[in-house]
């Protein structure tokens, strides 16, 4: 049967990566994104140009019922603390939380209709693992991961809402991360599995958390991140 998925950033990274699954496994994909997903022919795919920072998600233009919902944006924002300034928190906190929160809730009521929906968002190890330069996204990153939890509590038992906290993945938010062959190899030496994160694997991840086989899961924040948050 063919499903409804509204997914916010899926222009590139691992949101690009669950389009192509979705669309695959014979999802509508309402993309709601600044660029539009590139690679993608099908009229399974409608894209919106959005902007989380500047714009409000449009109710009229979403689809009636809403069998999943995935919040992908986020920040790779590393500095220092005495580098840090009060807007860099703030651009951090509505790009990863506030914004979450407003498509989402704008979403809920299309979400409910459907008979059995899913909700996901992402965060990040270094809210788990204190990691230097982190200061401003980990914080953003430990509401969203509260934000999951309190959701996934009031909207119980009706809609699944679950995270997945990620290490360093291969995308271009993390391009300047893995942009040399010394790069690639510190970061996959930092991991237990010795390699970082692969933004295809992670969709797939992400679509078992959206499909009817997790229907027994929610509240959960779930580590993709090679064992780096539980393993010495």
């Amino acid at each position: 049967m063919a499903k409804n998925l509204v997914i916010i950033g899926g222009s590139s990274g691992v949101g690009l990566e669950i389009i192509k699954k979705a669309v695959n496994l014979n999802y509508t994909v309402y993309n709601f994104s600044r660029n539009e997903p590139l690679g993608i022919n099908t009229n399974s795919l409608i894209h919106h140009q959005h902007d989380v920072l500047s714009d409000t998600i449009d109710t009229s233009i979403l689809p009636d019922m809403i069998d999943a919902f995935i919040y992908c944006p986020g920040s790779i924002n590393l500095k220092p603390i005495n580098r840090l300034t009060k807007d860099d928190f703030r651009t951090d906190y509505e790009i990863n939380v506030v914004s979450a929160f407003d498509t989402f809730q704008k979403c809920l009521p299309n979400i409910k209709k459907s008979d059995a929906p899913k909700a996901l968002f992402f965060s990040t190890v270094a809210v788990a693992q204190g990691m230097t330069f982190h200061a401003s996204i980990a914080a953003s990153k430990a509401a969203v991961e509260g934000m999951v939890r309190s959701c996934a509590a009031e909207l119980a038992p009706k809609v699944n809402v679950n995270c997945i906290a990620l290490s360093l993945t291969d995308t271009p938010l993390a391009s300047k991360l893995l942009d040399t062959d010394a790069k690639k190899e510190a970061a996959s030496q930092r991991h237990p599995l010795k390699k970082y994160g692969n933004p295809s694997e992670i969709a797939s991840l992400a679509m078992f958390l959206i499909s009817y086989d997790s229907s027994w899961i929610t509240g959960q924040v779930i580590h993709a991140d090679g064992g780096m948050s539980i393993i010495r």
